[in-house]
Protein backbone atom coordinates (compact mmCIF):
# COMPACT_ATOMS: atom_id res chain seq x y z
CA UNK A 1 0.00 0.00 0.00
CA UNK A 2 3.12 2.52 -0.44
CA UNK A 3 1.70 4.97 -3.31
CA UNK A 4 4.46 7.37 -4.81
CA UNK A 5 3.37 11.16 -4.23
CA UNK A 6 2.42 10.93 -8.47
CA UNK A 7 0.22 7.80 -8.07
CA UNK A 8 -1.82 9.65 -4.82
CA UNK A 9 -2.75 12.58 -6.66
CA UNK A 10 -3.78 10.95 -9.54
CA UNK A 11 -5.84 8.88 -7.54
CA UNK A 12 -7.00 12.12 -6.01
CA UNK A 13 -8.04 13.75 -9.66
CA UNK A 14 -9.52 11.19 -10.62
CA UNK A 15 -11.79 10.78 -7.68
CA UNK A 16 -15.81 10.52 -8.30
CA UNK A 17 -15.52 13.56 -5.68
CA UNK A 18 -12.39 15.02 -7.22
CA UNK A 19 -11.27 18.14 -8.46
CA UNK A 20 -12.78 17.60 -11.66
CA UNK A 21 -16.01 17.44 -10.46
CA UNK A 22 -18.64 19.87 -9.00
CA UNK A 23 -19.14 17.33 -5.89
CA UNK A 24 -15.14 18.74 -4.90
CA UNK A 25 -15.92 22.46 -5.72
CA UNK A 26 -19.33 23.38 -4.17
CA UNK A 27 -18.02 22.14 -0.45
CA UNK A 28 -14.87 23.74 -0.86
CA UNK A 29 -16.39 27.05 -1.48
CA UNK A 30 -18.58 26.47 1.07
CA UNK A 31 -16.09 26.57 3.81
CA UNK A 32 -16.57 30.60 2.85
CA UNK A 33 -19.42 30.36 4.86
CA UNK A 34 -17.87 28.70 7.84
CA UNK A 35 -15.11 30.89 7.61
CA UNK A 36 -17.45 34.18 7.88
CA UNK A 37 -18.92 32.85 10.52
CA UNK A 38 -15.83 32.26 12.85
CA UNK A 39 -15.12 36.09 11.47
CA UNK A 40 -18.91 37.04 12.86
CA UNK A 41 -17.86 35.36 16.60
CA UNK A 42 -15.92 39.05 17.12
CA UNK A 43 -19.41 40.77 16.63
CA UNK A 44 -21.72 41.58 19.42
CA UNK A 45 -24.10 38.66 20.07
CA UNK A 46 -26.59 41.30 19.57
CA UNK A 47 -25.95 41.35 16.14
CA UNK A 48 -26.35 37.94 15.63
CA UNK A 49 -29.27 37.20 12.82
CA UNK A 50 -30.87 33.94 14.46
CA UNK A 51 -33.24 32.79 11.37
CA UNK A 52 -29.35 33.05 9.65
CA UNK A 53 -27.85 31.06 12.27
CA UNK A 54 -30.67 28.11 12.57
CA UNK A 55 -30.30 28.07 8.65
CA UNK A 56 -27.11 27.22 8.92
CA UNK A 57 -27.01 24.74 11.89
CA UNK A 58 -29.60 22.76 9.88
CA UNK A 59 -28.01 22.86 6.73
CA UNK A 60 -24.97 21.92 8.37
CA UNK A 61 -27.09 18.85 10.40
CA UNK A 62 -28.78 17.82 7.15
CA UNK A 63 -26.08 17.60 4.96
CA UNK A 64 -23.59 16.04 7.38
CA UNK A 65 -25.56 13.49 7.25
CA UNK A 66 -26.37 12.91 3.58
CA UNK A 67 -22.92 13.35 2.86
CA UNK A 68 -22.74 10.17 4.53
CA UNK A 69 -25.18 8.30 2.95
CA UNK A 70 -23.79 9.17 -0.96
CA UNK A 71 -21.29 6.40 -3.15
CA UNK A 72 -18.38 7.93 -2.16
CA UNK A 73 -18.53 9.23 0.95
CA UNK A 74 -17.74 12.70 0.44
CA UNK A 75 -15.41 13.63 3.19
CA UNK A 76 -14.87 17.54 2.07
CA UNK A 77 -18.48 17.54 2.12
CA UNK A 78 -19.10 15.60 5.55
CA UNK A 79 -16.35 18.32 7.20
CA UNK A 80 -17.73 21.69 5.81
CA UNK A 81 -20.97 20.67 7.05
CA UNK A 82 -19.88 19.55 10.46
CA UNK A 83 -18.33 22.53 10.78
CA UNK A 84 -21.30 24.61 9.50
CA UNK A 85 -23.48 22.74 12.01
CA UNK A 86 -21.22 23.57 14.83
CA UNK A 87 -20.54 27.32 14.56
CA UNK A 88 -24.23 27.72 13.75
CA UNK A 89 -24.63 26.03 17.05
CA UNK A 90 -22.30 28.15 18.50
CA UNK A 91 -23.38 31.34 17.57
CA UNK A 92 -26.84 30.45 18.45
CA UNK A 93 -25.47 29.49 21.61
CA UNK A 94 -23.90 33.07 22.03
CA UNK A 95 -27.48 34.51 21.05
CA UNK A 96 -29.58 33.32 23.43
CA UNK A 97 -26.75 33.08 26.42
CA UNK A 98 -25.90 36.85 25.88
CA UNK A 99 -27.37 39.52 28.75
CA UNK A 100 -28.11 42.79 27.23
CA UNK A 101 -26.49 45.66 27.97
CA UNK A 102 -27.87 48.07 30.31
CA UNK A 103 -27.88 50.62 27.18
CA UNK A 104 -30.23 48.45 25.30
CA UNK A 105 -32.56 48.08 28.51
CA UNK A 106 -34.96 50.50 28.38
CA UNK A 107 -35.17 53.01 30.82
CA UNK A 108 -37.51 52.76 34.72
CA UNK A 109 -40.22 54.60 34.40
Amino acid sequence: ANMSLGTKLQAFWNHPAGPKTIHFWAPTFKWGISLANIADMQRPADKISVPQQCAITATGVIWSRYSTQITPVNYNLLAVNAFMAVTGSYQLYRKFSSVPSEEAAPAPA
